[in-house]
């Protein structure tokens, strides 16, 4: 055990005329200071200002394109009414769209960062998918809507550019190759040692096949028609020590690939998956609506949000995974366990809970719903 002494004050050395007092002028240079310093930390109390990628962006649908041979797949193209610029973006960000019916959906961008004119995204139509459906159905060219963002919670470090890997496997599971075709096209340019699968049901599945070829070998296109399901292993063959791995795509897949790179030595993990994150160390609780309101258990393998829709099915929700910040609630009472990445201290401190991912440390939250 370390025992630390306390320190003892000591007599200003003396300057060059031999004076043991400080100088009246440094006297005044250190009160302005510290009273600018003691302004600037009052200042920096307030809450802080809404963040860049929160703003609302009108946009027009100026494309529209069939990407999977099986029609499962539309790309979308938007653009300003005016035509004007939109924020920029890097590879792995994404778009929240606000749809005709108010439902708020997340899709990665897909395009190319250097078009600074439009936004792309693709979506594949899931057949109990509302969201995925609406923007099959309601969404022709033409169509006005808005956008926000751009987000990014899965960015993309390239090797020599904020990553201490010397190479990169990304690994894609249908779909999920939209936040992962602007990081090839990246990484190409940057002359990066890159390889990559590309999985899916069938070829007739996989979107962007017609992009990918490009890279030729680079990418390894493995079907389960074709191949069976793949293991972790077989996506993940040839990862050496010094490998940076993206990986998007079905929950299972992301779950198997990051089971075996934790026994891969120095070894990246970065991926997104396209649902809620499994419940980890999870304990039932209470959450009560509103003070003196209706109490409802949220069990211990189920987050606050899943409970809550059963009874609020008008309770606002997007990305399920903590990030999005469309489900933030108040809390009146009751100690959070806040699991998000994405809240800030002063927004905690304050209350702010996101119930898609966030719990209680222990017995019942009251929520200002």
């Amino acid at each position: 055990m370390t025992v630390q002494t306390p320190k003892q004050s000591l007599p200003l050395p003396a300057d060059l005329h031999g004076r043991h007092r400080r100088d009246r002028t440094l006297r005044l240079l250190d009160a302005v200071v510290n009273a600018r310093l003691n302004w600037t930390a009052l200042t920096n109390r307030r809450d802080p200002a809404p963040r860049a990628d929160d703003r609302r962006i009108p946009v027009v649908v100026t494309g529209r394109r069939v990407e999977a041979s099986d029609e499962d797949v539309v790309s979308l193209r938007f653009q300003a009414p005016d035509r004007r610029e939109l924020p920029r973006w890097r590879p792995g960000a994404h778009l929240d769209v606000e749809l005709p019916s108010g439902a708020l959906r997340q899709y990665s961008l897909c395009g190319d960062p250097a078009d600074t004119r439009s936004y792309r995204i693709a979506v594949r139509r899931i057949p109990d998918g509302a969201g995925s459906n609406e923007v099959h159905r309601a969404l022709p060219v033409g169509s006005a809507l808005v956008v926000r963002g751009p987000r990014n919670a899965f960015p993309f470090a390239a090797p020599g550019y904020g990553s201490r890997a010397a190479r990169v496997r990304f690994v894609a599971g249908g779909i999920g190759i939209t936040p992962i075709l602007p990081m090839l096209r990246l990484a190409e340019s940057l002359g990066i040692d890159w390889t990559m699968v590309y999985c899916g049901r069938a070829r007739d599945t996989l979107p962007f096949l017609d992009e990918m070829s490009r890279f030729g070998d680079r990418v390894t296109v493995r079907t389960d028609d074709e191949h069976g399901l793949p293991t972790a292993a077989e996506l993940l063959s040839g990862v050496v020590p010094g490998t940076a791995v993206y990986c998007c795509g079905p929950a299972p897949m992301v779950t198997s690939v990051a089971a075996l790179v934790r026994e891969i030595p120095e070894v990246e993990l970065h991926s997104e998956r396209f649902s809620a994150p499994p419940i980890v160390d999870g304990v039932p609780f209470e959450i009560e609506l509103g003070a003196g309101g209706q109490v409802i258990a949220v069990p211990a393998d189920r987050s606050a949000l899943d409970v809550l829709l059963r009874h609020r099915p008008d309770q606002p929700y997007s990305c399920r995974q903590g990030f999005c910040r469309t489900c933030k609630v108040r809390v009146l009472a009751g100690v959070p366990d806040h699991r998000d990445g994405a809240l800030t201290d002063t927004e905690r401190d304050r209350g702010d809970l996101l119930v898609c991912v966030s719990r209680c440390a222990g017995g019942r939250l009251v929520l200002d719903l």
